[in-house]
């Protein structure tokens, strides 16, 4: 018998050879089984865009269209596409609203005053502060519980030991 092709878009099987696999892949079925498999995946706004250019479709409303998802008028109602509207407004101010937020839930605005307070803390110590202890001050950071209840943790996501990593400089090169 032969191999046999399984096109997954049309979920049909045929014998596989050059000419019958070049028919079914130029195929007017194929071309829209595999249109309505990428539609699927397509965000709202795009489909609320081409179904507003659409005109209703006539069939539609008296019955049923038989052309299906291939039919070139809207088959959305007027309440289908204000809700996908509304969703997308809705999307769209969350998305505003959650710029201004850090990944960890703190605004920008409390990471600096936070910041602030550390460094009017430093200079207040009185101390001889070097250059080292302000940046070590500056770059210590609150690692997150969760991270640190995770045990065989790679290297890349350990924290840092108390007193930095001790770097060797080596000026031999080769």
């Amino acid at each position: 018998m032969g191999k046999r092709y399984y096109c997954d878009y049309c979920d049909r099987s045929f014998q596989d050879n050059m000419h019958n696999r070049k028919k079914h892949l130029n195929g007017v079925q194929h071309h829209r089984a595999k249109k309505a498999w990428f539609d699927q995946f397509r965000d709202s706004a795009a489909v609320l865009l081409d179904e507003q250019i659409k005109k209703p479709c006539r069939f539609l409303q008296k019955g049923i269209c038989g052309f299906g998802s291939n039919c070139k008028f809207s088959h959305m109602s007027e309440e289908e596409q204000y809700n996908i509207r509304r969703q997308l407004e809705e999307d769209k101010r969350h998305e505003e609203d959650s710029e201004d937020r850090i990944v960890f839930g703190r605004s920008v605005e409390e990471w600096l005053l936070k910041r602030e307070k550390r460094r009017a803390a430093l200079s207040k110590k009185g101390d001889l502060a070097t250059k080292e202890d302000t940046e070590e001050a500056e770059t210590e950071c609150e690692i997150p519980q969760q991270l640190l209840s995770v045990s065989d943790l790679p290297p890349s996501l350990l924290p840092p030991p108390p007193g930095g990593w001790r770097v060797k400089v080596s000026s031999e090169w080769g």
